[in-house]
């Protein structure tokens, strides 16, 4: 940022703003990094200093990302993430305005257009990769699965990723923004992936990799998931993706009433709002605390039953 032009003024402001109240964790502060960066290596690479450029840069910042073929929600982030920024540097009087006030902002829908399956749509899914497939594809889709990760992650996942921790059996796999997440393995997949090792070999690499010792790439993987689903009998078979599994496992611990804080952690998203998209019941009637509220009014008010007396 100092190479961009910002004062070592901004530099502070700016380490007051990733530790503001939605910024705690360091989770979110690094997606709020990653996000910002996009702005200021856009500004760098046209000599604009990121915390004095005019609305007329911020609106061709937009239209790049839109020309880039960049989804709704990634353009609205990071356009958030820029503002916000501005918005603080301006509040300290470090930045003389915010070009990202009042802009049109990219609507996003509230729910991730991803298909998916059913609770027990996976569940046959992956009773049929277990039965029916090779190891290597059960314990592929086992893992995909039991971590709800993207596919980068898994194809990108090392022998050497499995490990212990805290009683726990773990894989650290590489996620965004050129990180590494650790996933706790419960037992079901541990033990597909134990009965893949011992076809792979323990030859350090990629875990999963072709009968030609080359690592499984994600076209393969797209190609394994619709075969699999299509001889699992999904109606859906043939609109599905890796992607489908994730959007999958995260739907089912909404609907299970995971806390959203949790399921964010799992899924490694930087924003509880993006997190919320998988919600498919938001909203619903059947959810609603009231019953629960008026249990808990109805018990404390039978408490005075005897009334307060004169």
């Amino acid at each position: 940022m100092r190479q961009a032009g910002i004062s070592e003024a901004g530099l502070r402001a700016t380490g007051g703003w990733l530790s503001g109240e939605r910024r705690q964790s360091d989770r979110t502060q690094e997606g709020y990094v990653e996000d910002l960066s996009r702005w200021v290596a856009w500004c760098m690479i046209r000599g604009i200093n990121p915390a004095g450029a005019s609305a007329e840069y911020a609106d061709n910042f937009a239209k790049s990302m839109r020309d880039a073929g960049l989804a709704s929600a990634t353009r609205a982030r990071r356009l958030s993430a820029a503002s916000s920024w501005l918005r603080y540097l301006l509040r300290l009087e470090v930045a003389s305005l915010n070009p990202f006030d009042d802009m049109e902002r990219p609507k996003i829908p509230p729910r991730s257009a991803t298909r998916g399956m059913s609770e027990e749509e996976l569940n046959r899914f992956l009773a049929y990769a277990q039965q029916r497939e090779s190891a290597r594809t059960y314990a592929l889709l086992s893992l995909m699965a039991a971590t709800a990760c993207r596919v980068s992650s898994v194809t990108g996942a090392q022998l050497t990723g499995i490990s212990e921790d805290s009683g726990h059996r773990v894989i650290d796999m590489p996620v965004k923004g050129a990180h590494f997440q650790r996933f706790v393995l419960p037992a079901v997949t541990v033990d597909a992936l134990s009965a893949w090792r011992a076809e792979r070999g323990d030859e350090p690499g990629h875990l999963f990799i072709t009968v030609s010792g080359k690592p499984l790439d994600q076209p393969a993987v797209f190609r394994t998931v619709r075969r699999v689903a299509a001889g699992a009998a999904i109606p859906q078979a043939n609109a599905l993706s890796p992607h489908s599994i994730r959007h999958t496992v995260l739907t089912i611990l909404h609907d299970r009433n995971y806390p959203t804080h949790v399921i964010q952690d799992l899924a490694g998203h930087a924003d509880s709002r993006t997190t919320r998209r998988y919600d498919l019941a938001r909203g619903s009637l059947d959810r609603s605390p009231a019953n629960d509220l008026g249990a808990i009014f109805a018990a404390g008010i039978s408490r005075y039953a005897s009334g307060f007396g004169a």
